[in-house]
């Protein structure tokens, strides 16, 4: 009882450490940019007290609170995607980017990219790049995000069926990859097809990116990773049986078809909606659940899950505020900032294995 007690008592301490974290670096975030903006200052406009600079405003109701918000969004979904990718596939490895989920994001958002040079303009303001025309068809933002969600999905489904005939996790990642390699030369095959300004939007789009995403794209992003959170919920307690195998997960009574379908279409939602704004960010799905795990020494998903989406979005804000470069007229890709967070827990992972099996 005591000891229980005890763990409790470290639990809600950390839970407490990673909420006031995620808020200093949301307060961070605000004030730093190109453009110095005192704290004070950036948490009085936001709490709707006028700044001492009109421009103030302006820069942090436009630019740098959506960007915040999407940092939030984005990096508490693509964690809590790989929490349950790596729950599903029993795979520590298995993350949206490294199963090729992301992959399959991408080739999505390419498909409408040429969909949009073969049909008229508009799909590269539907990416949201700074100095394109804000796109004003709320549908044609959902529909961006519904190609990548879809995309996401099938790639997701053949990682499945593959996942049924194959038992050795090694083998199943390499599998991944090569659906990623598969998607990537299907991209470039469209790519080929697409005119300069397609060709333009769309790579900048692959370098990772929360600051084309507007008040208007907010809507579409949020209800997307809601409903993805929502449905993680309701898998907790399956997965924490899963752990044990699907063996065992069956013999509690959970029901193994509908628990795949739920968490397909949660990942899916989950990687795809933010991978179609925010472009392919790689690693934080790998290496937040790892990290939580470490920081609570847990495997309840109960925990977890609320767990990698504090500190998901930590890391994701801690990673745009290093990308902007405060001070400098011009930010890194986000690719390469979260690369640099997310390579050294997965070295940090394959050398802690025990032995080099494969099952």
């Amino acid at each position: 009882m005591i000891l229980s007690r005890v763990s409790a008592v470290k639990t809600a301490i950390a839970f407490a450490a990673l909420v006031a974290g995620l808020a200093g670096l949301f307060c961070l975030g605000l004030a730093s940019g190109s453009v110095a903006i005192p704290l004070r200052e950036a948490i009085g406009s936001i709490c709707g007290r006028a700044a001492a600079d009109p421009v103030w405003d302006h820069i942090l109701w436009q630019i740098r609170l959506p960007r915040c918000l999407t940092a939030v969004l984005a990096g508490a979904a693509l964690a809590l995607s790989g929490l349950e990718m790596q729950t599903l596939f029993r795979n520590p490895l298995a993350g949206p980017y490294s199963m090729g989920i992301s992959s399959g994001a991408t080739l999505g958002v390419a498909l409408a990219v040429l969909a949009g040079a073969l049909a008229g303009p508009g799909l590269p303001t539907a990416l949201g790049l700074p100095g394109m025309t804000a796109l004003g068809s709320l549908g044609a933002q959902a529909g961006v995000a519904g190609s990548a969600v879809i995309g996401a999905a099938l790639v997701m489904l053949l990682v499945l069926a593959v996942s049924r005939r194959v038992r050795s996790n090694s083998t199943l990642l390499i599998l991944g990859l090569m659906f990623g390699q598969m998607t990537g030369a299907l991209v470039s095959v469209l790519q080929a097809f697409s005119s300069s300004e397609q060709i333009r939007a769309f790579t900048f789009w692959t370098f990772g990116s929360y600051a084309g995403v507007t008040w208007a794209q907010l809507p579409v992003l949020a209800a997307a990773v809601l409903a993805g959170v929502a449905m993680a919920a309701v898998c907790a307690k399956p997965l924490n049986a899963l752990l044990l195998g699907w063996t065992y997960a069956r013999s509690l009574g959970v029901p193994i078809q509908g628990l795949r379908v739920l968490l397909l279409a949660s990942t899916s939602l989950l990687a795809g909606a933010v991978t179609a704004f925010c472009g392919p960010v790689a690693f934080l799905g790998l290496a937040v659940p790892h990290l939580c795990r470490g920081l609570f020494r847990t495997a309840d998903h109960r925990i977890l899950i609320p767990a990698c989406l504090l500190l998901g979005a930590s890391l994701s804000l801690a990673s745009d505020l290093v990308s902007r470069l405060p001070g400098a007229d011009r930010a890194l890709p986000l690719n390469a900032v979260t690369a640099l967070i997310g390579a050294p827990v997965v070295i940090w992972v394959l050398l802690r294995r025990p032995a080099p099996r494969d099952d």
